[in-house]
């Protein structure tokens, strides 16, 4: 286990493939599938008042005021990304079949991580308070915006996303979050005490999602009609996509000249791509059967940037 946390790999990463896994081999059916459906709906809707519950009004306000930080990872979030999702589905649409590469486009309208890029900053020495600023932003603002991104670019296509499902995704995530913003005064100190709480439930709610999503993936029999050779071509476009986001963040920062702390900002908020909002809203917005071929790209993606972030923001912190 020591010689995996060192390359990146840690209990929870192996706990998100065991559910793949899981849900690949020994799917939940029938009455089964139905509890773990409403089971993963609250796990949801209360991660995310405790999200409300647990953000500071101050670091927010603070970094909100570094502008050009926040409008340049906000543009390379939604606005170079989709950019790039279009160009990689066009040069690889046909190879990938049109289940994967919905799962791409879709991966390239999803708000940036928070914990995770926000903890990446830190380890890189970087701007931690406009780091809250930019992830929260960016999720507060995906709620409404992915779903309707991928409405737009999935249109003509036929993309099973509509518009009607951004009102059930507000309501098992952002009314959550305003409620628990609201109750802060009384439980704010409750929950940044119990930080614990959060991990599990956050942690808890993807593992649900990811076994919930790939199952309902299996029981449909969307696998067998995903080819080899698109599986493996999926991992290496993923892995395109995030080396030219990484590629292009690191330049930005230097070409705006933004502060050693800021470019670590923008490189780590503005590269990386949220499992935890991006499922919930994937559950939403896409039929139940094409949810796990739909998300493949994120969970590709995911596993990924942590890998790779790792290895950077350690490497800033010696540096």
């Amino acid at each position: 286990m020591n010689a995996l946390k060192r390359i990146g790999i840690d209990t929870y990463m192996l706990l998100l493939l065991g559910m793949v896994l899981l849900g690949l081999f020994l799917p939940a059916r029938g009455m089964a599938a139905d509890l773990l459906s409403g089971a993963t709906f609250w796990a949801v809707t209360l991660l995310f008042f405790l999200y409300g519950a647990r953000l500071d009004p101050a670091s927010v306000k603070a970094g909100l005021l570094n502008l050009r930080l926040q409008g340049l990872t906000f543009a390379a979030t939604y606005v170079l990304f989709p950019l790039l999702g279009l160009g990689l589905a066009a040069l690889f649409g046909q190879v990938l079949g049109p289940e994967l590469t919905m799962g791409l486009m879709f991966l390239a309208v999803l708000p940036s991580t928070v914990q995770s890029s926000i903890a990446f900053t830190s380890i890189a020495n970087g701007n931690v308070p406009a780091a809250i600023c930019a992830a929260s932003l960016s999720n507060l603002v995906g709620v409404v915006l992915t779903p309707l991104l991928v409405t737009h670019l999935l249109h003509q296509e036929g993309g099973g996303a509509s518009l009607d499902a951004i009102q059930k995704v507000a309501v098992q995530i952002l009314l959550p979050f305003a409620i628990g913003q609201l109750t802060r005064r009384w439980i704010g100190g409750f929950v940044q005490r119990h930080r614990l709480l959060t991990m599990v439930v956050d942690r808890g709610s993807i593992l649900l999602i990811v076994y919930s999503a790939f199952g309902a993936g299996t029981v449909a029999g969307i696998w067998s009609a995903i080819p080899a050779p698109g599986l493996i071509l999926c991992f290496l476009v993923t892995a395109l996509l995030l080396a030219l986001a990484m590629g292009i963040m690191a330049g930005a920062g230097r070409l705006f000249r933004l502060p050693p702390q800021d470019q670590a900002v923008l490189f780590f908020c503005g590269s990386t791509k949220s499992l935890a909002s991006g499922l919930p809203i994937a559950t939403a917005i896409f039929p139940a059967a094409a949810v796990g071929a739909t998300v493949l790209p994120v969970m590709i993606y995911h596993m990924t940037q942590l890998l790779v972030c790792s290895a950077i923001a350690q490497r800033r912190a010696r540096g």
